[in-house]
């Protein structure tokens, strides 16, 4: 059996003449004829198979089904503009600036610009991988849309707490250092300062009393694991792109958890920018019930 459908246009007019109290003034802002809201409203009633609007004297009021009938009306047409200004959002024009740090940038980035470009392919996107300074001096001056940083303790007005992931004492498989702290420091390779895990590692260090030196420093991920892959220290990080060549080590005194955050520019982003920080909350998400799921 077919069921019939609804013609939105008549329920527009059927919506619009009830919030206005007048038919007339419906007629005149759809930009129809009086005769044309009539004859909608009688297809409307012949559709329905009863009376919506019953004479109150000199005007009309709803019946017991138009009420209902407006409430389902109003939902349908709500439902059918919002599909309406999506796709034509999708469609517009514009770049968004995006700032991430190296662990993020490095790991979730190809899938994040993968659901994006789905839903605004005409929407440029702008990335900065920089440290965790340098993306919220660009989060102030308005020179980036949205960043995630670790969470050093600065807030912004329009920042998100999305998480927090383990730090963690990395090195290589059956590393030789800790055997050797005795007789000599722990030698470290790690970011320049200022940098959130290496005052982690140097305050987790110096409260349990064991004796450190920087053996290395790189400005990336990539150099820090590699200088550790190639057994010249060890490294405080998280597990975000860990190597398989590296691991966890024990007999190193405990870290805390290092949370991130979302940073916007401003209280009324663009619908692709909430978009977009949509994703990377999702992205997180999964990622973090990944790291559960290893452990």
């Amino acid at each position: 059996m077919r069921r019939p459908t609804f013609d939105l246009d008549v329920l527009r007019t059927f919506v619009t003449g009830v919030e206005f109290n007048s038919f007339a003034k419906a007629a005149d802002r759809l930009g129809r004829s009086t005769s044309a809201v009539s004859a909608q409203l009688k297809k409307l009633e012949e559709q329905v198979g009863t009376p919506v609007l019953a004479k109150s004297g000199r005007g009309l009021v709803l019946t017991p089904v138009g009420e209902s009938l407006l409430s389902h009306a109003r939902r349908l047409l709500e439902l059918n503009d919002g599909i309406f200004q999506t796709l034509h959002e999708s469609q517009t024009a514009g770049t968004i600036r995006l700032g991430l740090q190296e662990d993020f940038g490095e790991h979730f980035l190809s899938e994040i610009l993968r659901r994006f470009v789905q839903t605004y392919p005409m929407v440029s996107l702008e990335v900065r991988i920089a440290r965790n300074a340098e993306l919220l001096a660009l989060i102030e001056t308005a020179g980036l849309d949205l960043a995630l940083t670790w969470d050093t303790g600065h807030t912004s007005p329009y920042a998100e707490h999305l998480g927090e992931t383990q730090m963690h004492w990395i090195g290589i498989r059956d590393t030789p250092l800790l055997s050797r702290l005795v007789d000599s420091p722990l030698p470290l390779i790690l970011f320049d300062a200022p940098c959130v895990l290496r005052s982690a590692a140097t305050q987790a260090l110096d409260a349990a009393q064991i004796p450190w030196r920087i053996a290395l420093t790189s400005p990336s991920v990539g150099g820090i694991w590699a200088a550790v892959a190639a057994g010249l220290g060890v490294t405080l990080r998280t597990r975000i792109g860990l190597p398989d060549n590296l691991t966890f080590l024990d007999g190193l005194p405990s870290v805390p958890s290092l949370g991130y955050v979302l940073h916007g520019a401003g209280e009324d982003p663009t619908p692709a920018t909430r978009h977009l920080a949509e994703l990377i909350r999702m992205s997180l998400q999964e990622q973090t019930v990944n790291f559960v799921g290893a452990q």
